[in-house]
């Protein structure tokens, strides 16, 4: 028997997360804590077959100018090749969906895209949203190899920054700090004003990094050179995997490649943690060249690793309002340049 039902015991599901360790962290039970704290309404829910856990779904309730969501990052956590799991959870979500009065249920799956998955999604309702919500294409460095062998799979422009960095004597640190954590937005601030994009809020960032640290999941570590911060990054420890999730840097001075240095130290520190991935997380697809994420994506491949490539964000429209918000936000990807 398939049945799916709310789980609110922490260590329930950090136990299933911790065994199947996804490359996401938007599954983790301080990602559902966010959320909730952020003013959102929740559901935690477990998949279970013959009263076995098999699956995990969060999912949330987004309210947009634009129109009202359920909405489930990086998941549902499923066996994707069970079609009667996967139809199970379709069907149960759009009734959660309805009854809640929303426009659209939308997912945004951590699954290896294929053809075979795509149809079977499309197969089942869904269609491929005008937009992403999280990254389709994350590029992840698998770091259980020797310093020596990762330095050597880099590209030598980025082994070439990482010694000219420790040359010019830039210092790295890492803390849990709110105090550090102000020194990264400050710099997070001149960042977005310099790129043009749409940020999070800093109630967003702030609460996401005060939620993970506290359990010793997070990290703000900035880059020093004669004492001034010019890089900054937030990264999420979580399922065995370090995720680079934000950063920031000052333009006055990009002759001094801190940042490859900061994230060498980031890697150095996460295979002392014993995990298993750096994941860099989204970069653009290749054949953009003018993906506003080109330069970031070169900058992460200069690391080495390996793309994967993930179903796009899908959704099953439930009301007619449905066409306002596809309009609304294919407008957003042409002005974003994605």
């Amino acid at each position: 028997m398939i049945e799916i039902k709310v789980i609110n015991n922490q260590e329930i599901w950090n136990n299933y997360i911790g065994v199947i360790e996804p490359h996401s962290f938007l599954h983790a039970w301080e990602w559902t804590e966010l959320q909730e704290k952020l003013g959102n309404k929740i559901f935690r829910l477990g998949l279970f077959e013959s009263a076995k856990l098999v699956g995990l779904i969060f999912v949330y309730i987004i309210n947009a100018k634009r129109g009202s969501f359920l909405f489930c990052p990086n998941g549902p956590l499923i066996d994707w090749n069970n079609n009667s799991h996967l139809n199970f959870v379709t069907n149960y979500l759009i009734l959660l969906a309805k009854k809640n009065n929303v426009d659209v249920l939308r997912i945004s799956p951590i699954v290896i895209f294929s053809d075979d998955i795509n149809a079977k999604l499309k197969k089942i309702g869904f269609i491929d949203a005008p937009i992403h919500v999280h990254q389709e294409i994350s590029w992840i460095l698998d770091i259980t190899k020797n310093e020596d062998e990762l330095l050597q799979n880099m590209k030598k422009n980025t082994r070439y920054s990482i010694k000219k960095a420790i040359n010019e004597n830039v210092k790295i640190t890492s803390s849990a700090l709110m105090s550090d954590f102000d020194i990264f937005y400050k710099m997070n601030l001149q960042t977005v004003q310099r790129e043009q994009y749409v940020p999070f809020s800093k109630e967003h960032i702030q609460n996401e990094f005060e939620i993970f640290s506290k359990n010793n999941k997070s990290l703000v570590y900035i880059a020093y050179y004669n004492e001034i911060p010019i890089s900054s990054a937030v990264i999420i420890f979580s399922n065995g995997s370090a995720f680079y999730h934000y950063g920031a840097s000052v333009r006055d001075y990009k002759g001094i490649p801190a940042s490859e240095l900061l994230h060498w130290q980031v890697i150095l520190d996460s295979k002392k943690m014993r995990l298993k991935y750096y994941n860099f997380w989204g970069i653009a697809p290749e054949n953009k060249i003018n993906h506003p994420w080109r330069g970031l994506t070169k900058f992460k491949q200069g690391f080495g690793g390996f793309a994967e490539k993930y179903v796009p964000t899908q959704d099953i429209p439930l009301t007619k309002w449905y066409f306002v918000i596809k309009f609304i936000e294919n407008i957003r990807k042409i002005k974003r340049g994605y």
